[in-house]
């Protein structure tokens, strides 16, 4: 089919920063940089000719030409306001196209990944070309605005610039695989493309309100902190909490309290400290509050907003490089806060910070802003907000993938509702309805400490909620303390309460391993601490060794939470299993290229430089460059999440069912997504595994059809027990 490249270099006064939307409203085209399939690149100049050339005018008006770009949404939106607008399904995106299987999304990086030639020291005077052209010049400049007439020698590079651009994406789009990125895949992409065009409703009005009562609240506590600390303004006492540093000093030199950071989890614990006197707390819980605060979401929001006020451009189609799954833009949608207010509270709030009067009522106005963010996304007139989330969904798959059989069963269960005579659902008396099965959280604690799940409590039931989240993929002591964290379990209060409930032969398995990994540590500097260390030295740095390997918890906790991971998987043989058999599959595909191998519900396969994961939807994950060494230990290239760099990653059993499990989730949401929009829900936004739609103000359009749709399976998903639930409303919320 016949492909039209092109890239745009554009000029607007408004910062590109606050999103393409509101930047391509103002912009102007100053170079269009073009090829027809593999014809010469060449560049038309705006500046010195209006006239389209012929070949770009046939190529837009024919209906059968592909347009592709790099980035193609920020071209198409520039090209909409300045009156070219092709059709949606004939654009193409290299960008998503290598996004979409596991590389990263910025040209230069594609360049080197995929050996395409590219001169660094190009590309690097490419962008202080941008940067010349692009933008308006500083307000000291002497010259408002860089141009072909102000400096023609650079203008003569920055076509060049502009032509290699194309040269590079046209090499690019050759070399990319396209298993992931045609027939549904392509299609939901321009479906996603629509859904971002579209945006969502902001209550400009709350965003302004919160900012100031922010800056309201940030100067009343800064005023307080001032107080506290007998602020003199020549280095005495603390200005603002916000000053990191110098609240630390001041409490280590002041008052001899030392504290390693400025974490949450660090002030709550200390504040709780009833030796610590009554202002030092005081302070910390200012620094909390300080440190809380939602204002740079808010401040996007003002920022990127329509002159509609809709915000558009808030999710990246296979942002989530490794599974498919979307991601968050401008005022990330995937990451808000949790609300640690009540729905009720929220509303008043938001009322009153209208108002201008929010600290009449609210002690903490910090906790207020970051709980009422949600708040901002509202349905337009005429419409409400129609929302549904699918319900515990990698838990399911995880079940479903591994063939889980018992645990299936107690999904279908608990998603089936008692009925009384006339059918309808009976009450539960606490607010829902009465279920056939068990709550999973509870069954998960029942399952592992061998107790009636009717019996366990609530506190028994955030174990049971931690286990799940954190042994799902292979998981030990280290994510089940790093879950149990963000649900505030206390381990070595758990500790003391749980270890005479766990089985002896369970508790010795535990103390075993322990020991064996604290002896290992001890072997590892053993030759270096005997002939380094004075006895009684080694023995303390043995000490201090097997308390990190326990990630500083006393031994009973250890034991506590390494006994919890072996009751976890005993009591999920078939997911255990699955992780060995993933890693074996893995090594076996690596090493015999071409070779199918079935593992489960999924299909490894490595085709030249690709190792591929075969979902049971058709859309395969991505490893590039597959390794497996000596000590059979497997690893692929990737994006380092830490340095951001494109290096080699290691994975094993437990990372490859993560990744599979995320991947047949975003599968699951998205397979819907059509029907979803047939029936007359106009998506908006897609949270995770929720979907945030608006629909006509009327009766029939409700959260319990549109969890039905969400909740439909997939042919390609033959007994997955799905479930899904939400909510109407005219305000975005937490349901």
């Amino acid at each position: 089919m016949t492909t039209l490249y092109l890239d745009l270099e554009t000029y607007s006064e408004t910062p590109i920063t606050n999103g393409t939307h509101v930047y391509a409203a103002n912009a102007e085209i100053m170079l269009w940089a073009y090829a027809l399939d593999d014809g010469p690149v060449q560049v038309w100049d705006l500046t010195k000719d209006k006239l389209m050339p012929a070949l770009i005018a046939d190529a837009l008006e024919e209906e059968v030409v592909l347009l592709t770009a790099h980035n193609s949404s920020f071209d198409r939106t520039v090209m909409h306001h300045c009156g070219y607008r092709p059709e949606l399904k004939r654009w193409r995106d290299t960008m998503v196209k290598a996004m979409a299987h596991s590389l990263p999304g910025a040209l230069g990086t594609l360049c080197e990944i995929l050996g395409v030639a590219a001169d660094q020291a190009k590309d690097k005077r490419g962008k202080e070309l941008v940067q010349l052209f692009c933008k308006p010049r500083p307000k000291t400049s002497k010259i408002p605005r860089a141009t072909r007439e102000t400096h023609p020698v650079e203008w003569a590079e920055f076509v060049e610039y502009a032509r290699l651009d194309v040269e590079a994406m046209r090499a690019i789009d050759k070399k990319l695989p396209k298993w992931n990125y045609q027939g549904f895949e392509l299609d939901l992409w321009h479906l996603d493309q629509q859904v971002n065009s579209r945006g969502f409703m902001v209550d400009v009005d709350l965003a302004r309100s919160a900012i100031r009562a922010v800056e309201r609240a940030q100067l009343k506590l800064a005023n307080r902190t001032q107080v506290l600390t007998e602020y003199d303004g020549e280095g005495e006492g603390v200005r603002s909490t916000s000053q990191r540093d110098v609240l630390l000093k001041y409490l280590l030199e002041e008052h001899g309290v030392e504290l390693p950071d400025m974490k949450a989890s660090t002030l709550e614990r200390r504040m709780n400290d009833e030796n610590l006197p009554a202002l030092l707390r005081e302070l910390l819980a200012i620094r909390l509050q300080v440190s809380t605060t939602s204002t740079s979401k808010y401040k996007t929001l003002i920022k990127a907003v329509s002159d509609d006020h809709r915000l558009r451009g808030t999710l990246q189609f296979c942002g989530a490089l490794r599974t498919g799954r979307y991601a968050g833009r401008m005022f990330q949608p995937h990451n808000m806060p949790r609300p640690s207010l009540k729905n009720k509270v929220i509303d008043h709030g938001i009322e009153m910070m209208k108002a201008d009067s929010e600290d009449l009522f609210f002690d903490n106005v910090m906790q207020l802003t970051s709980s009422a963010i949600r708040g901002c996304i509202v349905a337009p007139e005429g419409k409400k907000l129609v929302v549904a989330d699918l319900s515990n969904i990698e838990g399911r798959i995880l079940a479903w993938l591994a063939g889980e059989q018992w645990k299936l069963k107690a999904f279908e269960a608990y998603d089936t509702f008692v009925l009384d005579e006339n059918g309808e659902r009976i009450s539960d008396g606490k607010g829902d309805f009465q279920r056939k099965g068990h709550d999973l959280y509870k069954l998960a604690y029942a399952k592992s400490f061998r107790v009636d799940p009717a019996t366990v409590a609530g506190d028994q039931r955030q174990v049971g909620k931690v286990q799940e989240l954190a042994l799902g993929y292979a998981g030990g002591v280290g994510a089940f303390l790093t879950f149990a964290a963000a649900y505030n379990l206390d381990l070595e209060e758990m500790a003391e309460e749980a270890l005479e409930a766990i089985p002896a032969e369970i508790v010795e398995e535990a103390t075993g391993f322990m020991n064996w990994l604290c002896k290992g540590e001890h072997k590892k500097h053993a030759h270096r601490l005997a002939q380094e260390m004075p006895m009684n030295a080694s023995l303390e740095l043995l000490r201090l060794g097997c308390q990190k390997i326990r990630f500083g918890l006393s031994e009973q906790a250890f034991i506590v939470c390494d006994s919890f991971k072996r009751m976890w998987r005993y009591a999920h043989p078939e997911i255990s299993t699955w992780w060995r058999e993933l890693e074996e599959a893995t090594r076996a595909a690596i090493t015999q290229p071409n070779f199918k191998v079935t593992c489960r519900r999924v299909m490894l396969i490595r085709t030249g430089a690709w190792l591929r994961i075969v979902l049971p939807s058709g859309r395969a994950l991505c490893y590039p460059s597959p390794q497996v060494n000596d000590k059979g230990e497997i690893s692929y290239m990737g994006i380092n999440q830490y340095s951001r760099k494109w290096s080699r990653l290691g994975t094993y059993g437990g990372k490859l069912a993560e990744n599979i499990t995320q991947a047949v989730a975003r599968d699951v949401l998205v397979e819907n997504f059509p029907a979803i929009e047939a029936a007359g829900y106009e998506m908006v936004l897609t949270v995770h595994d929720e979907d945030i739609t608006e629909a006509p103000d009327l009766p029939g359009y409700n959260s319990d059809a549109l969890a039905a749709i969400m909740s439909t399976n997939p042919k390609w998903a033959k007994g997955l027990p799905l479930a899904a639930a939400g909510f109407d409303s005219y305000r975005y919320k937490k349901g």
